[in-house]
């Protein structure tokens, strides 16, 4: 029989830096799906990758001093070794510098221009670097970007446009006609009122002010813009040509059954990426799910707060498999989740330790200290009173798993395994088989509870393994058996005898205080590496010349004498000095990044100018009230801009 393909991706990620767990988790969420798609027997392909063109990753490799080449592949191959350390089962894992890709894309523009989709022109707007994207004056909220709050720069550039509004209504009838093509329906409408309803302008489509994309094989001064050349790895990864010369590939799973993003990107996915495919010719994908955040307990992630958390320290810290089972059951299926230190901890203890691991201890011990290792399945099995309501709920929970991960309801579909597992516990205390034991003449009664916990344990197991993996396989293997499939699920009794081998404690109760060290290194790291990022003087550039100001600008800044009374260096920074200052009566904190020039006791007793009216902040959680003066050559030699005269007052204003 011929297995239905099934067609999922995640967003490629962008290539500008590590990613934190909540980029992490798209790729577990996608992987969960995959894995049980593969188990309702579909012929899945599961690709992923990363981004790896645009303005912003030239120029972080111009800082960095490599080729961008060089840069991404440093960052991509950190990218799938932790979309590896997570147990991300792809099959394709694509980047946006591969050949194929590049060629694919040449011929995809050479395509819209050719057909009259796009045309050359001239762009005067609002650019946001990060975002690789144009803005108008009136689309600006506070004055930066509406989609990161980042600060804009005036742009103007030749560029070439594609003709959005050709498409437009035909998108709108597409979307109106298949309700469950943008999932929730939350995006739905947001997509439809703040965007298509009101109009679409044409979009750029290719940039001239920096050359790290693809060419434009025509026009030699354009690259192709990242978004338009990152959209289309969904079906170049599969082997979409232009010129209709498709991989076999490409003719079995496109249209994709799911694109998998962050809600942040849904624009891109629903209203360029449809009408793109439309120019083509090509049929649209069947959903493009937008799935929320996970957010810090106080917000977003910040490495100068210390609060950002990545998914290798938290797999050293608890494991993988809790690090999936946190994120796949934490996420709800439309609002933002949260993640702290903490709120792992508590639910790897209440839900892993506690609820499944507990209950396979206390049941492998059982049958070994009962029945020396192995219990029988008893004929005809008892389905009355507790053990019938127990076993209908075993068996039906494969019923409700379905129906949960089919609507992409992942964190519901795990809630329907662990009340299985949580009616377990409840069954034994019920059953009471220590009591049982004492009394010769309940041995079959003994044998069939503990059998039939033996089997729901399996069960378990087997719609457990979609989600966290190397945990089923572990359960499996206590109980002898093997993985089953989701039709076995729905039985019980599939085992005539069950056979336990002594196991180690799958989650073993973790204190908190016990990581608490580690967590706070792991922060004061963030910090200290976020703090010599400030520090850091940004090299002058050649024949620079400063922006002129007038005495109203200068007037603007208050600059004082300060006496320093006391001076160390802070901690698990090599750079930072932490001074107390003197004003007057006035008594300041201030971090400064001079440790490499001086030593804390020389400083002490020096008086120094200060610039003192400057917001205060915190450096590696130090408040710091001001930023001290200083000189440095060409050499490096640093100096500090110091008062001549010791017996000037401290406090003493300068200008």
């Amino acid at each position: 029989m011929t297995k239905k393909p099934y067609y999922i991706t995640t967003a490629i990620a962008y290539t500008s830096g590590k990613p934190h767990i909540g980029n992490t988790y798209e790729a577990i969420l996608a992987d969960a799906i995959a894995r049980f798609k593969r188990k309702q027997g579909y012929d899945v392909f599961f690709q992923t990758g990363t981004d790896e063109h645009g303005q912003k990753i030239q120029e972080k490799a111009e800082k960095a001093g490599v080729t961008p080449q060089a840069y991404v592949d440093k960052i991509a191959g950190e990218i799938k070794g932790i979309w590896d350390l997570v147990g991300t089962s792809y099959d394709k894992f694509m980047r946006t510098t591969d050949e194929e890709h590049v060629a694919a894309v040449s011929k995809i523009f050479k395509k819209f221009y050719e057909q009259g989709d796009i045309y050359k022109s001239y762009y005067e707007g609002m650019y946001c670097t990060p975002c690789e994207s144009f803005w108008t004056e009136s689309q600006l909220v506070d004055g930066k970007c509406p989609d990161c709050g980042r600060e804009v720069k005036p742009a103007k550039e030749e560029a070439y446009f594609f003709k959005m509004g050709k498409y437009a209504d035909r998108l709108i009838e597409h979307i109106n006609a298949h309700p469950e093509f943008i999932q929730p329906v939350s995006r739905k409408n947001e997509m439809m009122n703040n965007f298509l309803l009101k109009g679409l302008q044409d979009l750029c489509v290719s940039r001239t002010s920096f050359t790290w994309g693809v060419p434009v094989e025509f026009d030699s001064k354009h690259v192709v813009y990242v978004w338009l050349d990152a959209l289309t790895n969904y079906i170049t990864g599969i082997g979409y040509d232009a010129d209709g010369n498709h991989s076999e590939n490409y003719k079995k799973y496109w249209p994709a059954d799911l694109h998998l993003i962050g809600k942040d990107i849904l624009r891109f996915h629903t209203i360029y990426w449809p009408i793109f495919l439309m120019a083509l010719g090509e049929p649209l994908p069947k959903q493009v799910f937008g799935h929320p955040w996970l957010l810090m307990g106080d917000g977003k992630m910040s490495k100068s707060k210390g609060n950002v958390i990545y998914a290798d320290d938290l797999a050293r810290l608890f494991g993988v498999d809790a690090v999936r089972y946190f994120v796949l059951h934490e996420m709800p299926f439309d609002n933002d989740g949260q993640i702290t230190w903490e709120l792992v901890c508590e639910r790897f203890n209440t839900d892993l330790a506690n609820v499944l691991g507990n209950l396979v201890s206390r049941t492998v011990a059982m049958i070994g200290k009962y029945f020396g290792g192995s219990v029988q399945r008893s004929l005809p099995q008892n389905e009355q009173g507790v053990d019938g309501e127990f076993k209908a709920l075993a068996t039906e929970t494969v019923k409700k798993v379905i129906q949960k991960a089919d609507a992409l309801k992942i964190a519901d579909a795990i809630s329907e395994i662990f009340t299985l597992l949580r009616r377990a516990n409840k069954y034994i205390d019920e059953t009471m088989p220590w009591a049982l034991a004492k009394d010769e003449s309940q041995k079959g009664r003994l044998s069939d509870v503990l059998y039939n916990l033996a089997e729901t344990i399996q069960i378990c197991a087997s719609l457990l393994d979609s989600f966290m993996p190397e945990t089923a396989q572990k359960m499996l293997a206590a109980f002898g058996g093997k993985t089953r499939s989701l039709e076995e699920c729905g039985a019980f009794g599939l085992c005539e005898s069950v056979t336990v081998s002594p196991t180690a404690p799958l989650f073993a109760r973790i204190d908190f205080k016990t990581l608490e060290p580690e967590i706070e290194k792991i922060r004061a790291a963030q910090m200290a590496e976020a703090a010599a990022a400030e520090a850091k003087p940004e090299e002058p550039k050649e024949e620079e010349k400063a922006e002129e100001i007038t005495i109203d600008d200068f007037a603007k800044v208050q600059l004082r004498v300060g006496e320093i009374v006391a001076c160390e260096k802070v901690p698990k920074s090599s750079k930072l000095l932490h001074e107390t200052v003197k004003f007057g009566d006035e008594v300041r904190s201030v971090v400064s990044g001079i440790a490499k020039h001086y030593e804390p006791e020389e400083l002490i007793g020096k008086k120094v100018v200060f610039v003192t009216n400057l917001a205060p902040r915190k450096v590696c959680g130090i408040l710091s009230e001001g930023m001290i003066l200083a000189a440095e050559d060409e050499k490096g030699v640093l100096s500090l801009v110091k008062a001549d005269k010791d017996e000037i007052d401290s406090g003493a204003l300068i200008g």
